[in-house]
Order: C-alpha cells, then sequence, then structure tokens
C-alpha cells in the first residue's frame, strides 16, 4: 500500500509489472495480481482525467482483479458491483425495498398501530453511493468488507463488472451521475454529493454487446489480450503460474501453458470464439497442484488427464490435446 492516493508508481523496470497481494479471504482463489506498466498507466491516466476506465478483453484475462490491485496499490476502499440483464440504472445509485415496506404496512394495520412508512425509511445504498458518500451511506447498509485494508477516506475504486449485459440506458446513466457528482433517491430532498476524492470507476466488458457511443466517447479504454505469439504466451502464462503458484515446477508450468496453446489453436480453427485463456490455465495447476502436491513427475501426467476439463471445456469435436 502506498501513502498517497493520485497514482500508482510505475515498476522499477520498463515494461515490468508490480506484484499485488491481496488478502485470503473466504472463497478467493486468486491471492496475487500482477498489474502491469500498461495498465498502471491506464489507470494513472483516468485518475487524473476524472473519468472512468473501461477495460475490454476476453473472460479470464485479469479485467476484475485489475480493480481490485488498483484499490489496493492506492490504499482506497474497493467496492463491486456486477451488472447483469436485469439491472436498471437507479440500482447503482440506491434500492427501495418495497417487498419489506408492504410487510410492514400489513403487520400495523394488523394490530391497528400506525407506522412510519417513509419511502426514505426503505432505501438502501447502491454502489454509486458508497462510492460517492460513505458517511451518509453507512447509516443505511452494513459497508462493503475490505480485506486489503482500503481507507474510505482516501476514495474509493469503484468495479462494475461485466456491463455490457446491461440495456444501453445503464451506462448512459451511470455518465449523467458521474458528471454531475450527485444524485437524489427517490423520497429524499437532499441529494447524495461526491464527499471526499472522486471515486476511480473501472468498468469491464467481454464484448457481448456494444456499448453506446456516448459512453465510449467519456470514457478511458484499457484492451487486454493475451500475446499471439504462442511462444510469447507460453512465457507469460508460466510467469503468471509462478505468482500464483510459486512451489510448483517449471516444468508443469510450461507443460499446462503449451496444452492451453494448442487448444486455443484447436478452438480458432473451429470457429469459437471463446477460447480457453489465464483463467483456465490457473484452475489447471490448481487442480493438478491439489490432487498431486509436489511430485512434478506426477503432476505432468495428471495435467493430460486432467486438460479436457479444464482447458478443451469449449471444445467442437477435436479431439483434446494430450
Amino acid at each position: 500500500m502506498i501513502g498517497s492516493n493520485t497514482r500508482i508508481p510505475l515498476p522499477e523496470t520498463k515494461g515490468g509489472h508490480r506484484d499485488v497481494q491481496f488478502a485470503t479471504d473466504s472463497g478467493r482463489f486468486d491471492p496475487v495480481h500482477l498489474l502491469q506498466e500498461r495498465e498502471i498507466r491506464a489507470i494513472n491516466a483516468a485518475i487524473a482525467a476524472g473519468r472512468p476506465l473501461l477495460v475490454r478483453g476476453e473472460p479470464g484475462i485479469g479485467k476484475s482483479q485489475l480493480a481490485r490491485a488498483a484499490a489496493k496499490e492506492l490504499g482506497r476502499a474497493y467496492v463491486k458491483h456486477v451488472v447483469d440483464a436485469r439491472t436498471e440504472s437507479q440500482d447503482l445509485m440506491w434500492t427501495f425495498d418495497a417487498v419489506q415496506r408492504l410487510a410492514d404496512a400489513q403487520i400495523a394495520g394488523a394490530r391497528r398501530q400506525d407506522a412510519d412508512l417513509a419511502i426514505d425509511n426503505y432505501l438502501h445504498p447502491g454502489p454509486l453511493w458508497w462510492a460517492f458518500s460513505y458517511d451518509t451511506a453507512k447509516g443505511r447498509g452494513k459497508p462493503p468488507s475490505q480485506p486489503d485494508g482500503g481507507d474510505w477516506s482516501l476514495g474509493c475504486v469503484l468495479l462494475l463488472d461485466e456491463m455490457d449485459k446491461a440495456e444501453s440506458e445503464v451506462p448512459n446513466g451511470l455518465l449523467e451521475v458521474l458528471g454531475a457528482r450527485e444524485f437524489t433517491p427517490v423520497g429524499m430532498s437532499d441529494p447524495v454529493r461526491l464527499q471526499g476524492p472522486p471515486p476511480l470507476v473501472v468498468i469491464t466488458t467481454n464484448g457481448e454487446r456494444v456499448l453506446p457511443d456516448a459512453f465510449l466517447r467519456r470514457c478511458l479504454i484499457l484492451a487486454l489480450a493475451l500475446p499471439s505469439n504462442e511462444a510469447d504466451l507460453v512465457d507469460l502464462l508460466a510467469a503468471r503460474g509462478q505468482a500464483h503458484f510459486p512451489g510448483v515446477d517449471e516444468r508443469v508450468r510450461r507443460t499446462a501453458a503449451e496444452m492451453l496453446v494448442q487448444e486455443r489453436r484447436a478452438a480458432e480453427r473451429a470457429q469459437v470464439t471463446a477460447r480457453p485463456g489465464q483463467a483456465e490455465y490457473l484452475d489447471l495447476l490448481r487442480a493438478v497442484t491439489g490432487l498431486a502436491e509436489g511430485d512434478p513427475d506426477k503432476q505432468i501426467d495428471m495435467l493430460k488427464e486432467l486438460n479436457e476439463y479444464t482447458l478443451g471445456k469449449h471444445a467442437t469435436g477435436d479431439t483434446p490435446a494430450r
């Protein structure tokens, strides 16, 4: 963690990376992220420009984890919200518990008692509310946990994951709120205004739906991609495998990477767009180390056995690489 919330220091070597270690919270598989130099430059530029950072790339390449790594390096609080097809623009700001309000009204009616059913009493903060005004949000709900020690006073990194799953009114509404730096929830007379440093908003997309042009123009865009050169891809995966599983023999890491390259090649021949990538590679290493810990020869044999379940799940009839 660094003392300033204005930028992340670049790696000491040109084209290098910073190893960001996460807390080992429940359910977390990947305790480290290699924050690359170009990613750091994009993050710093987004902070300086006061614009959202839109991160593009195939699934499993590390788009979502990049946001948490940025929060850790900046010392900021981290808030994550996963967007889906049912997400509405309002959901990013607040939610209204109509079910609880109706239940309270029914109970009060049955008991013939008065009840304060003001809408304001049933509002819960959404991710933008937490990112804008922690002090007013915390009285209405449980704050997002901060296993990495994020400090709300330094600001917030807000991850809006998979924005391409939402209708166009969601990203457009997001831009309106970020530009105004305030919003007024239904039932409230006073707006929720930005307090403290503006949040760094990181938005991810898998490219499943085209985002509005107006939205794209107001974002900085970082495109993440695995190397097209197969030798470079093997080197990259082996290095990331070492960061995640430092005790695994290099032969195992490189063999797994070579298998992934073969599967990607087969998927490309079959014109399958959802090719196995970094996430599947790490899953393969995780499975092998869990089943044959500390025995490289046995692990290499097991790679061949587990390959079709981890890397070959996008196969369309091709024989899994052996």
